[in-house]
Parts: C-alpha cells; structure tokens; sequence
C-alpha cells in the first residue's frame, strides 16, 4: 500500500474529522475510500454504468403509450 501525503485547509480537514467521527472510520479511510470509488468507475462494477447500459439495452420507451395524459393525472374521480 503507498501512502499519499494531502493538504487541504483547516475547515476541509476539520469537516472530514466530523464526517470520519460519525462514520466511526478515520480520515485517510475515507479518501480511501474515495479513491478505490473514482478508480473503479467505468467499470462493471460502477452501478451507474449498470444503469444506463440496462436503459440502452431497454430501447425507446414513451409514458404515453401506456396511458392518456387524462388517465395520469386523474385524481380518483375529484376534479
């Protein structure tokens, strides 16, 4: 494992102290953690990526095909 050396100023380090605190975890495993996330995007693993090629794969898709405007907005009778 390397060891990175940061600087950030005085208010980012003492919101990452109370951030680690609640989290019950230390700075350096929060960035990390932050790291380990930025490297593995645009991978599998990224559930976005999941996502959107899950949308791809989907095709076209139109709300309106399934329903009126009228049958989306009725309000159980009360108008």
């Amino acid at each position: 494992m390397k060891n990175i050396t940061l600087s950030v100023d005085d208010e980012t380090w003492r919101q990452a102290r109370i951030k680690a605190a609640e989290q019950g975890t230390t700075v350096s495993a929060l960035v990390r953690n932050y790291l380990n996330t930025l490297s593995r995007r645009g991978t599998e693993t990224d559930p976005t990526s999941a996502l959107f090629d899950a949308l791809d794969r989907a095709g076209s898709y139109q709300a309106s095909s399934r329903m009126s405007r009228e049958e989306a907005h009725a309000r159980g009778g009360v108008r």
